[in-house]
């Protein structure tokens, strides 16, 4: 298997495909991608007839930033009859590992992936019931199908380990915007804690706990903070959302995020200020190796050209620091869902 599939948002193609060229030429895996501007994804092909798999076995996802989610090709169908797809499908699965626990009929974020949404979702119910019939689901296995819709008669069909891969079709997780939340930002930071954490989430912000949120107003991530039984302290000159502050968990400091300094240290620092990338990774890295935080988590916002090298820059600024310090932690950049010419990152300090 010499192909890996790899879902990014539109516009990202080329960073998502430098990105993951970089990678396999240091694992000496080289090989060529297939990455047109706007189709919401990247095709990479080995030149080593195992180079896809030996790839996926040996790079984990978190370690990429502009894929979303990813899976090892077994095949890449076209011609397919509108009388019969499912048949073909079937036939491609010959070289899986073994059976799988479940699928996913998925399509790129695009404006053409999303007009074959409505297709995909008639395909589900007859491929479950094929691939029953085929005895090829086992609630055990440790692997996913993909089945990736490029066109009404084109499928890229593979597999994906549930330890090493998105927990979302496509990587996108469906949010629902809260009716009380102040602004679309919130969705951010939900899908950013729902990625990291997942259901332990709790672990990493009990209730109780002590965040800081820079550039806050009106409150979108305060919101979630909030919502987590968090005691929050909004930094930033503009107005907050009323409700936010009557909750009681709420302190608004009318102060300029880049000049704030804590009381006393916190659990989370968060941040979402529009300001040049670097300065804000600066910041971050303050925060972590002066103590004045335990975990952060930022957005980047990134320019409109060389953007994996601002990423590059910013987070070799970071590990330089924090590594200077000693300080353990965890990193993870990704560009989520939510995010749009942006990465989320977070610095997570092991559990005490």
């Amino acid at each position: 298997m010499k192909s890996l599939f790899l879902f990014c948002r539109p516009g990202f193609e080329d960073a998502c495909a430098a990105e993951v060229s970089a990678h396999a030429g240091r694992l000496q895996l080289p090989g060529w991608c297939r990455a047109r501007p706007g189709d919401g994804f990247v095709l990479f092909t080995s030149h080593a007839e195992d180079g896809g798999v030996c790839l996926y076995n040996r790079l984990a996802l978190d370690e990429l930033v502009f894929a979303r989610q990813w899976f090892v090709v077994l095949a890449e169908l076209g011609a397919l009859q509108p009388a019969d797809r499912i048949g073909p499908l079937l036939a491609s699965l010959d070289a899986l590992p073994e059976p799988v626990r479940g699928f996913w009929m998925e399509t790129p974020d695009s404006n053409e992936g999303k007009s074959l949404s409505t297709l995909a979702h008639k395909l589900e119910h007859p491929l479950r019931r094929a691939l029953a019939d085929a005895g090829r689901l086992a609630d055990g296995s440790p692997l996913w199908l993909h089945c990736c819709l490029l066109g009404g008669d084109h499928l890229v069909v593979g597999y994906a380990c549930h330890h090493n891969s998105a927990p979302w079709p496509g990587g996108i997780p469906r949010l629902k915007m809260p009716r009380s939340a102040p602004s679309r930002s919130t969705l951010k930071l939900e899908e950013a804690l729902l990625r990291l954490f997942g259901d332990a989430v709790d672990r990493y912000l009990p209730p109780g706990g002590r965040a800081v949120d820079l550039g806050a107003a009106p409150g979108g991530w305060t919101w979630q903070l909030v919502r987590r039984h968090q005691f929050v302290t909004a930094v930033d000159n503009g107005p907050m959302d009323a409700a936010l502050l009557d909750s009681g968990q709420v302190e608004h400091r009318r102060e300029d995020g880049f000049r704030f300094r804590p009381r006393q240290p916190v659990d989370w620092m968060v941040c979402d200020m529009v300001e040049r990338p670097v300065r804000i990774a600066a910041l971050a890295a303050e925060w972590m190796t002066r103590g004045w935080c335990r975990h952060t988590l930022f957005n980047l916002k990134l320019p409109m050209k060389k953007r994996r090298a601002e990423v590059e820059r910013c987070l070799a600024l970071i590990e330089t620091r924090l590594t200077k310090t000693g300080i353990r932690y965890r990193l993870f950049a990704k560009q989520l869902y939510h995010d749009r010419e942006e990465i989320t990152v977070a610095l997570i300090r092991p559990p005490p």
